[in-house]
């Protein structure tokens, strides 16, 4: 399993879908669970964690362009 695109693919329906991210931030593993039913136990926290980073980061990308970033 591709870790990394896996935790872009899920960053990317949880926050495609309001309803989705609210139950995301009330109970991730949840939420990765019922979207990803392969995952590992062992890895299932570093994907949570992953996807919580991947969302921050978009947040703050978003927030470039009012510094004079990203043209």
């Amino acid at each position: 399993m591709d870790i990394k695109a896996k935790i872009g693919d899920l960053a990317a329906k949880i926050t495609g879908d309001a309803a989705m991210k609210e139950k995301f931030e009330k109970d991730p593993a949840g939420t990765v669970k019922g979207l990803v039913d392969n995952i590992p136990p062992e890895q299932q926290q570093a994907i949570i964690e992953g996807i919580k980073a991947k969302i921050n980061l978009d947040k703050l990308g978003g927030l470039g362009n009012l510094f004079g970033g990203k043209k």
